[in-house]
């Protein structure tokens, strides 16, 4: 069986790969999936040339990718599965705007064990294996010591769009409206995989992102677990597989963040 160490190294690679082709290639033709939410040619050939490149070091672990691929084969290894999204912030990619990265994780059993997060416009790669820290180009990472939640730069995910964006709407303007009356500044990144990674960093302190998809948060999570910040739901409970939301925050900030978001939830719903 491979070592954690070793799979942590075919992971940077194939993120890597992905990070060059992602910096070397226009997005080729546009699909729509849904509504304002978009497919590139290049999120399939990412996630193609990641899933071979897997299938050839690491035979024995299944693959799940945000992209669906026709006759893709299915593995049986239900216990560890790689998790990605060729390209977390397919808009901004499109737009030209450079907050966007290749995010790989490995789960055991849903819960991820190891993350890559590689964005290739900023020179940066994260990388994190559970219990041994968080690490951003080979130097080791923390979360802040910001201890106020008026000294804190808060992320939040991006407005949605699509089946119930009118009601899932409501509670993001509720939070931000929330957040923008107690907080230092609010960030919209349009990258679940940085919004995580820069609270691991302490570039920022707190990041709430009302979704969990396993491609967009497996990679950061256990990134920025380890680089100390408390990872939970919106209601303080341990952030797993099941959860609703994603709640990342330095742990000077993270009690009375998540009193904020759970009144700005629950007023919202009146």
């Amino acid at each position: 069986m491979i070592g954690l160490e070793d799979l942590l190294a075919v992971a940077r690679a194939a993120a890597a790969e992905g990070g060059r082709l992602l910096s070397t290639s226009g997005p080729g033709n546009v699909q729509t999936k849904g509504d304002r939410d978009f497919v590139t040619d290049l999120d399939l050939r990412i996630q193609r040339s990641i899933r071979e490149y897997l299938g050839r070091a690491a035979p024995h672990i299944g693959f799940l990718g945000e992209e669906q691929e026709p006759n893709a084969p299915e593995h049986d290894a239900p216990e560890l599965r790689w998790v990605l999204d060729p390209i977390d912030g397919t808009s901004n990619f499109i737009h030209g705007i450079p907050l966007c990265a290749v995010s790989l994780a490995l789960t055991r059993h849903d819960a991820p064990i190891l993350g890559v997060i590689t964005a290739p416009f900023l020179n940066l790669e994260y990388y994190a294996i559970a219990g041994q820290g968080a690490f951003c180009n080979d130097h080791r990472i923390k979360a802040s010591d910001t201890q106020s939640l008026s000294h804190a730069i808060v992320s939040i995910g991006d407005y949605a769009v699509g089946n119930n964006a009118s009601v899932k709407n409501r509670h993001r303007l509720a939070l931000t409206t929330a957040l923008a009356a107690e907080v230092e500044r609010v960030r919209m990144f349009g990258s679940a995989a940085l919004d995580l990674a820069w609270v691991a960093e302490g570039r920022t302190d707190a990041c709430v992102l009302l979704s969990n998809k396993p491609w967009d948060m497996s990679a950061g999570v256990v990134i920025a677990r380890e680089g100390g910040a408390h990872v939970t739901d919106s209601d303080g409970q341990h952030h797993d597989a099941r959860s609703a939301h994603t709640v990342a925050a330095a742990p000077g900030v993270s009690a009375a963040l998540l009193d904020l978001v759970g009144t700005a939830l629950t007023d919202s719903d009146r």
